[in-house]
């Protein structure tokens, strides 16, 4: 087998000088003015809807898009006074349009005046299109510049470019109304308002609703027990961006004890990394205590049951001592120290406590890089937004240099499909489902798919089932047990002990893990991916670490800084002169979301080019990316679909094929990565963003290439090294080691 590699070398940076051009409508296309004074109308409607209401100073008005709308296709001229209409919205999510396709519901906070400005200016529209387009734009006419030579808008209220933005936006929007939450009022639950200038503490305190700091998770995010949000649905509902319960039904896990006593003896604990634990209480009179720094952050009112005990133990003994207790799912990883918290009784769990305990317990341990999480709501994750649990852990990933391995929730295998519970909805984690020896899904495995095209769970791995159970821990003794609780911290194990042990980046770990579950094998049918995800995670540690003999597998990794991060430094050998090589590729970065902007909750998006250099010199990329050439048509739903727009792990594949043709080399044999930074908002966010990439190149006749590359690279300027993983493991024990100085 081949070691990976790792390349160290500097990307460019260039910034984007293209600049938009007019606007212009789809091919086919047309508006009319009836189309816009309907728009008007809407807004005439929303202002006697405001002019009652007294509780903010602006407006919240929902536009009803007409499909899923590209930033681009977002409103332009439309509440586009003083600062872009893009930077006024606040939250987005998908409803059903006329066809019963999907489509963008986006909600915007606006003032007075930007609406009165958008129903003059759209009214001039109006008279435009009567006077010179009989009342109807076409698109073969509309976005031919010579049109507008013979109009003088110097007659009219409006500019050349303002009617233009104005008709595009009327296509791409029917309505405006607004969104009012309807939510049970029955317990507690975490609400979050619309973000409109002002904290929840001090908008909910002028409808008499008084709310602690204790009771806040951010500036908008509150818990609010049933009086309170009883007030809240009567007097202000439209101010509900979201709403979630508090408190949640544990997802079920399978027990079948045998009431032993384990047998396995335990040396004491070295220098061992700590992963961190969020689960149920954890008994510290099991063999491996010792292993485990144990904290109980349960309410001291709340009354503790045996069984309270057994999942979180469970849990934890996997990740200390898994092998031992299940040798056929032997990682080589050896053994991991524990730090527990327990945050849950085995019956249910309040979300506000157990994301206040984890925000404190990341923040105090900042030693522990890989946190497991096998606790889950029983309860399915809405399809418009993440879970403030989810939200939460992605804010934590975002600032902090951790990773949580999550469990993918259970279900009863007898009942019909449902969808993953909180907080497995999280983008920036490691999501974890469970598979039989077969690497089928289990049945007790529910599905994911987030947000509609997230890729959720992230990757599969045995779990346990009644023929070959998982060999646990507990309070009682060795218990044989089922479920995705006991996948994540397989992976929690080979998470760390690729960040902590060999010194690997989070982002490269993770995009190493998923490769590895991937393979040659991409799947891409919804069914495969909602309930295995991007595929199974191999049981041998060097099984990710290690390539064939005939591929070369090697790491990279780079930060964004401007709008194109790309080299064109990359060699592939040459033979015959042909490059006799399939490719792949997997990305990871850990990106800023807004929970409040719904639907579309990723700040930041990679555009994920990689292939040969052309004779044209841009990239011939192997999944045939067009997304961001001129003139694209590719739809933003498609994008979505067949790119991963939006989503922070890419996969791009060539297909291996029994007859394989190798390729013509260019002028330039050279091949190239580009990856383009897209903002959602107007901040910025994606500057700075680390990213991994993980690159596999398979040769196909069989000839190992991995010696002409290394060579080949090192020409070219890059620092090659091999994961030694011996060598790696070696430095790390003596980095640890105590050292007396007499």
């Amino acid at each position: 087998m081949n070691d990976v590699l790792t390349l160290k070398g500097k990307f460019k940076q260039r910034k984007n000088n293209s600049r938009p051009g007019a606007s212009q409508l789809p091919a086919k296309q047309s508006v009319d003015t009836k189309r816009i004074l309907s728009l008007i109308n809407d807004l005439e409607q929303m202002k006697e809807y405001w002019a009652k209401q007294d509780v903010l100073p602006k407006m919240l008005i929902s536009a009803y898009y007409t499909k899923i709308a590209a930033k681009s296709n977002r409103l332009q001229a439309f509440f586009g006074q003083g600062i872009s209409a893009n930077s006024k919205i606040v939250g987005a999510k998908f409803g059903k349009n006329t066809d019963g396709n999907k489509r963008h519901i986006i909600t915007y906070f606006v003032s007075a005046e930007d609406v009165n400005q958008t129903i003059d200016y759209a009214r001039e529209t109006v008279k435009v299109l009567d006077d010179h387009f009989a009342g109807k734009a076409t698109a073969d006419v509309f976005n031919k510049d010579d049109t507008y030579k013979q109009i003088d808008f110097s007659r009219y209220d409006i500019s050349k470019s303002k009617f233009r933005d104005y008709v595009v936006d009327a296509y791409y929007v029917e309505r405006f109304d607004v969104e009012e939450a309807d939510i049970s009022t029955e317990q507690s639950a975490i609400i979050t308002l619309y973000d409109t200038g002002k904290n929840a503490i001090s908008l909910l305190g002028e409808l008499g609703i008084k709310v602690y700091n204790s009771r806040m998770l951010d500036d908008q995010t509150v818990l609010l027990d049933r009086d309170s949000l009883s007030v809240l649905m009567q007097q202000a509902p439209y101010l509900i961006s979201m709403s979630t319960e508090d408190m949640s039904e544990l997802a079920p896990s399978d027990f079948s004890d045998t009431n032993e006593q384990p047998t396995a003896q335990i040396p004491a604990p070295s220098d061992e990394p700590t992963i961190g634990v969020i689960d149920t209480l954890f008994d510290e009179n099991v063999y491996f205590n010792q292993w485990v720094s144990y904290k109980d952050l349960l309410d001291p009112s709340i009354p503790r049951e045996p069984d309270d005990y057994r999942h979180g133990t469970e849990v934890s003994s996997i990740i200390v001592d898994g092998p031992t207790l299940n040798p056929e799912l032997d990682d080589g990883c050896g053994r991991f120290k524990v730090k527990h918290f327990g945050v849950s009784t085995h019956r249910q769990f309040s979300s506000f406590s157990v994301v206040k305990a984890i925000q404190s317990a990341v923040i105090e341990n900042p030693e522990i890089h890989v946190w497991n999480l096998s606790l889950g709501s029983n309860a399915e994750v809405n399809q418009n937004f993440i879970s403030a649990e989810g939200a939460i852990l992605d804010k934590i990933q975002y600032e902090h240099n951790v990773i949580f391995v999550i469990a993918g929730t259970n279900k009863n295998p007898e009942e019909e499909m449902r969808r993953i519970g909180a907080p497995a909805d999280s983008i920036n984690s490691v999501v974890v489902n469970s598979v039989g020896m077969d690497k089928l899904p289990e049945k007790y495995s529910r599905e994911g798919i987030v947000l509609s095209f997230f890729t959720k769970p992230d990757a599969s791995y045995y779990g346990g089932d009644q023929i070959n159970p998982m060999r646990t821990v507990n309070s009682y003794g060795e218990a044989l047990v089922s479920g995705t609780s006991f996948s994540a911290p397989w992976i929690a194990r080979k998470m760390a002990y690729m960040i902590d042990i060999l010194g690997l980046s989070r982002e490269v770990a993770k995009a190493l893990l998923i490769d590895a579950a991937i393979g040659w094998e991409n799947e891409t049918d919804f069914e495969t991916l909602s309930l295995r995800g991007n595929g199974v995670v191999p049981v041998r540690i060097e099984d990710v670490l290690h390539s064939k003999d005939d591929e070369i597998k090697f790491v990279i990794e780079g930060v964004s800084e401007m709008w194109d991060t790309y080299t064109y430094d990359l060699p592939v050998p040459v033979v015959n002169d042909k490059q006799p090589f399939n490719a792949k590729a997997t990305l990871c970065y850990f990106p800023k979301c807004s929970r409040n902007q719904g639907v579309d909750y990723t700040n930041t998006e990679f555009d994920f080019k990689f292939g040969r250099i052309n004779n044209k010199s841009t990239i011939n990329d192997i999944n045939q990316n067009t997304q961001t050439e001129i003139n694209s048509r590719i739809k933003e739903e498609d994008a979505r679909k067949l790119f991963r727009k939006w989503d922070n792990v890419k996969h791009v594949s060539e297909t291996l094929k029994s007859n394989p043709r190798p390729k013509k080399v260019y002028d330039n044999p050279m091949w190239a990565i580009s990856v383009k930074t897209k903002e959602r908002l107007d901040n910025r966010d994606g500057e700075h963003t680390r990213f991994g990439i993980v690159i596999t190149l398979k040769e196909m006749n069989g000839v190992n290439r991995i010696d002409d590359f290394i060579q080949q690279a090192s020409l070219k300027g890059w620092l090659v090294n091999r994961i030694d993983v011996e060598n790696r493991v070696e430095v790390y024990n003596q980095a640890e080691e105590d050292i007396d100085l007499e």
